[in-house]
């Protein structure tokens, strides 16, 4: 949606911790041009939130994201739908 509209698609890293735990978030862009990054991303995560359009559904390489963080390792993965 957004390359479609020329907008320019940032990513972002987030960390904080508690006493016990470490915790990091990083948005990887589900778009095709980085794929390759977001195979990055995911080989050092323990879990992931995939976000799809509830009104769009899943875009076309919603599954193979979902493949990719399996290929890496990924042990978790949450679906949110967005847009409900």
């Amino acid at each position: 949606e957004e390359k479609a509209r020329g907008i320019t698609i940032n990513t972002a890293h987030v960390e904080y911790e508690t006493a016990n735990r470490h915790y990091a978030h990083v948005d990887c862009p589900g778009h095709a041009d980085y794929i390759k990054n977001m195979i990055t991303g995911a080989a050092q995560m323990d879990g992931a939130i995939l976000v799809c359009s509830a009104a769009d559904g899943p875009m076309p390489q919603t599954r193979e994201h979902i493949l990719l963080a399996r290929q890496v390792g990924v042990p978790y993965i949450i679906v949110f739908l967005n847009k409900c």
